[in-house]
């Protein structure tokens, strides 16, 4: 079986209540529900959340070391941690995908969100498709990717 981190940073655990005109009205189990309601056979989700920055990489150490397929939204930590972003490029230096996503467009919002020190180091991003944006990182990182497009 394959398995798939779906890995949210802070905040996200508010889903449902904070801000549902930015974020929508659905919590981290409708996400999981509809997450696992899309994926193929044999193939698992594991959605976790954190408001703990260190715990967040930790699990990206997880994915580096279990060759797991990672589909992060790192909410705040998007604009500024660095430590975030280096743990995310072990990702995917070691060839396994990784695609940053985000509920909302950021690039639509308040012009602090506008830059991510994750998407450079990212396989891809997918923004303001509200929780489709994680069915469709989801398709993502299980596609197969052609030689050399690593």
């Amino acid at each position: 079986m394959t398995r798939v981190l779906v890995l949210n940073g802070p905040n996200l655990g508010r889903l449902g209540s904070r801000e549902p005109d930015v974020y929508g009205s659905g919590n981290l189990d409708d996400l999981r529900v509809m997450l696992q309601a899309s994926a193929p056979e044999g193939v698992s989700i594991d959605l976790r959340q954190t408001n703990d920055e260190g715990e967040l990489i930790g699990w990206l150490y997880e994915a580096t070391d279990g060759s797991i397929p990672v589909v992060l939204n790192p909410a705040a930590f998007t604009h500024y941690s660095y430590a975030l972003r280096d743990a995310a490029a072990l990702v995917t230096k070691a060839g396994i995908p990784l695609v940053e996503v985000h509920i909302s467009n950021p690039h639509a919002r308040e012009t602090f969100r506008h830059s991510s020190v994750i998407s450079a180091v990212a396989t891809g991003v997918i923004a303001g498709f509200g929780f489709d944006s994680y069915r469709l990182a989801l398709d993502a990182v299980l596609r197969p990717r052609p030689a050399g497009t690593e």
